[in-house]
């Protein structure tokens, strides 16, 4: 990507084609940048809603990794930000803590949309403390999507309606989590493949759902294996399924 401001209205993946409909309402705008780590998807992202015309969505910058995100950020001062989990340089976690006085401008406040292929509740609870008005999971539709951008400008908390119960959950307790030493040793891409190979998925299946290569999925799971002192894929199921992971 040589302008991490630049978005990149080439054709996407395929369940990313095609112009979305917004509910949106004519004549209304909303500015937008997209902060994530793949570049398909990101391109994807940008067919699917960015045609202003027709979805009302202006995407004005794009970002693949937290310093960039931040960069963009700030010298766009878009109304919503589209924000990935798992980015290098710290996670979206990072990214919500160096915005953190955009988002408190009351004049012109910068929104946070988490847009993430992860429905981890720790995901979900991180963000939300961090400041994002919402978590949506990365199956959303395009039509969905847009409706989603125009009610976290307007103020709204809008999340995916299995994630909603974490939030609720998390907020309604006084007790902070427990620290689990082990699976802090993990990566946050590793925690992601940690939890699809728990669920059952092959190695082709998470590759693609991660947008990475089958390589690099068995090199991450060769790391957790490593990390948590497991032998195989089997005893890595018992244990995320024993921390309540899956």
């Amino acid at each position: 990507m040589s302008d991490p401001t630049e978005a990149n209205g080439t054709a996407g993946p395929a369940e990313a084609a095609g112009p979305a409909e917004s509910g949106s309402g004519p004549g209304r705008r909303v500015r937008v940048v997209l902060v994530d780590d793949h570049r398909m998807f990101r391109t994807g992202v940008q067919a699917e809603i960015g045609q202003t015309e027709q979805t009302g969505v202006e995407v004005v910058g794009e970002a693949a990794d937290v310093d960039q995100a931040v960069t963009v950020i700030t010298a766009t001062r878009p109304e919503v930000v589209l924000l990935d989990v798992h980015l290098p340089g710290g996670g979206g976690v990072e990214v919500l803590r160096r915005c953190a006085p955009l988002m408190a401008d009351t004049e012109q406040p910068v929104r946070f949309l988490a847009l993430s292929v992860s429905d981890a509740a720790e995901d979900v609870i991180g963000v939300i403390r961090g400041g994002a008005r919402g978590y949506v999971t990365k199956t959303i539709t395009g039509t969905d999507l847009v409706n989603s951008v125009f009610r976290v400008q307007e103020g709204d908390a809008v999340f995916s309606p299995r994630l909603a119960g974490f939030v609720l959950d998390a907020f309604a307790s006084t007790d902070a989590p427990p620290v689990d030493e082990d699976l802090d040793r993990l990566t946050q891409r590793e925690r992601e493949v940690l939890r699809l190979i728990a669920r059952g998925y092959a190695y082709k299946e998470i590759a693609k759902q991660l947008y990475i290569s089958v390589k690099t999925v068995e090199s991450h799971v060769s790391a957790v294996l490593r990390k948590l002192q497991l032998s195989n894929r089997h005893e890595l199921t018992r244990w995320a399924t024993a921390r309540r992971l899956v």
